[in-house]
Parts: structure tokens; sequence; C-alpha cells
């Protein structure tokens, strides 16, 4: 693996990072809710009463975000590296993996890290150590 210096933006990095933020901290303070993709996504698949819309406006900005952005500069070229077969199968491990840890990086990782939360962060580091884990067996033992 090589980093592209010239494309690197920490920039706009930052200034993600800090709306993610943000969106999690105002759907806390708002709904009394974690923004925790999983669960939102869950909560739409087994709605209950005054539950579906706010779900449903949460994902709809998470999927229109990237059209904004392309519409609003130059995209970065986007290369995977990775067929759908791959694709399917590491879908179906992260979707077993949040239901194992009780939640996904963006409840564990974004919310569960700022409240400090002890079971976060285990959930946090193991996530993590998984994906290094997997990363090099996949690249390095198996080559793909």
């Amino acid at each position: 693996m090589s980093v592209d210096w010239t494309a690197f933006t920490p920039w706009t990095a930052v200034a993600g990072g800090m709306v993610i933020g943000l969106a999690a901290a105002l759907l806390l303070l708002v709904n009394g809710r974690v923004a925790g993709i999983s669960g939102i996504v869950g909560g739409m698949l087994r709605p209950r009463a005054g539950e579906f819309g706010w779900r449903l406006a949460f994902m709809a900005g998470l999927l229109m975000a990237p059209l904004f952005y392309a519409m609003a500069g130059q995209q970065a070229p986007i290369t995977i590296a990775a067929g759908y077969p791959v694709l399917i199968v590491a879908g179906l491990l992260v979707g077993i993996g949040t239901r194992y840890a009780g939640g996904c990086t963006s409840g564990h990782g974004v919310c569960g890290l700022s409240r400090l939360s002890p079971r976060s962060l285990v959930a946090t580091l193991s996530f993590m150590a998984a994906g290094f884990a997997t990363v090099y067996v996949v690249r390095h033992i198996l080559g793909f």
C-alpha cells in the first residue's frame, strides 16, 4: 500500500470529522439518540411509532452527502482493489461483528468514546485490531 501524497487532503478530513462530530452531538442533544448507523438502520427494519421519520432523514443525509460533495468540488479518484465476492463477504462479516459487539464503529468509536464508555473503548480497540489483522492476512498471506 502506498499513500498518494498529492491527493492527501488533511483539511477536508478535519472538516469531515467535525461535521460527523456535530451531527452525532446534535442527534444526542435533540433526540437523545446515539448516531450508531447499525442501530439506526436496525430501527428502520423494526420501526416503533414515531421513530421511522428521523431515522429515514438521517440515512437520506448519509446517502446524499457524497452527491453534494461531488457537486461542490473535484472528486478524488476512487479505486477499490477487491471484487464483488470479497466485498459481499466483508459486508456480511461487518454486519455479524456489529451484532456481536452491540453496535458499530460509528456508535462505539464516535459516540461511545466521546462519552468515555469503557465498553466502547474495548469494542473500538477490538474493531481496529480485527481490521488490522484482516488486512494483513488478506493482503500479505492470502495475496488478494
